[in-house]
């Protein structure tokens, strides 16, 4: 089976963050947002994921905002939800209200803290398929989960018809096989050239928040063989994507209040940015130029 009769995604996914004010969701910025992700071209949008602070959220909160993000989008591009958790009856729970409000895939970790080991991992995503229909991008992040998927583990999945692919930096190059069955996805804005160029299929992208159309015009260059132009976008970037970090929602909310006025809130336990970290963000935006900031 072929990822493509699961999901089309095209080369940028944007996990896309999810603006507060008051410490309540703010929808109206939220579909603001999502809608200029679709007019500038990308070809997705992940919500509720680390970016979007999905850990914060409650089941209501990200009902709400799933539904806000479908409304938007217009099915002009697919709206992915992460629905993950360290408890399988709770990923389940999430993925079904997730399937149920529309969302094209679900975007699930593999189990963070609790260490499953690989059957467990295995059994995690065997249950969750049993007990929906949804498309499924597994998150693998060890970085974040403390475990990984092995190489058989990988293999025994691509047997679970609903697994459309994989996020991760971190496998091992695929079989030819693996790679005619799954997507493979980056979430690293910063090495993601390296990894299209490899056997990458697209980016799950944090940075494409700030600047839709650098991010989707870098991504598509890659995937059309356009090196030289790649490269070139890849430069103008560099010094954003350095100082975005690692799917940080403060340093992005804190652009796109530098760019678009949006409340850069976040929820504890993410902080605010302090003085020599918002200087650094506007001298990176400056860099890239696509949109002169205002005033930090």
């Amino acid at each position: 089976m072929r990822p493509n009769s699961l999901l089309r995604l095209g080369a940028v996914t944007t996990a896309l963050v999810t603006p507060f004010r008051s410490d309540a969701v703010d929808l109206s910025t939220l579909e603001k947002l999502a809608v200029r992700q679709v007019l500038s071209g990308v070809g997705g949008l992940a919500v509720c994921t680390v970016t979007g602070e999905g850990p914060t959220l409650s089941m209501l909160e990200r009902s709400a905002v799933l539904q806000c993000c479908i409304r938007a989008a217009d099915r002009r591009v697919p709206v992915l939800a992460a629905t993950g958790t360290n408890c399988t009856l709770e990923t389940i729970r999430l993925t079904q209200q997730a399937e149920a409000l529309g969302a094209a895939a679900a975007i699930v970790t593999v189990p963070y803290y609790s260490k499953p080991g690989q059957r467990g991992i295995l059994h995690h995503f065997e249950m969750l398929a049993a007990e929906t229909g949804i498309p499924v991008i597994v998150d693998d992040n060890p970085a974040r989960s403390a475990s990984s998927l092995s190489a058989q583990t990988l293999e025994a999945l691509a047997a679970i018809p609903s697994i459309a692919g994989v996020i991760g930096h971190g496998i091992e190059p695929p079989s030819p096989a693996l790679r005619e069955r799954f997507l493979f996805l980056s979430d690293r804005d910063d090495t993601s050239l390296a990894f299209l160029s490899g056997y990458g299929s697209g980016i799950i992208s944090s940075g494409a928040n700030v600047h839709p159309r650098l991010f989707n015009s870098l991504h598509n260059a890659a995937l059309a063989g356009n090196i030289p132009g790649a490269l070139a976008l890849e430069r103008r970037l560099h010094p954003l994507t350095q100082i975005l970090g690692d799917q940080a929602p403060a340093q992005i909310k804190y652009a796109l209040r530098l760019l678009l006025d949006v409340d850069a809130t976040v929820r504890l336990p993410m902080v605010e940015l302090d003085a020599d970290e918002r200087a650094a963000i506007f001298d990176a935006l400056t860099s890239a130029a696509e949109t002169r900031p205002l005033a930090s």
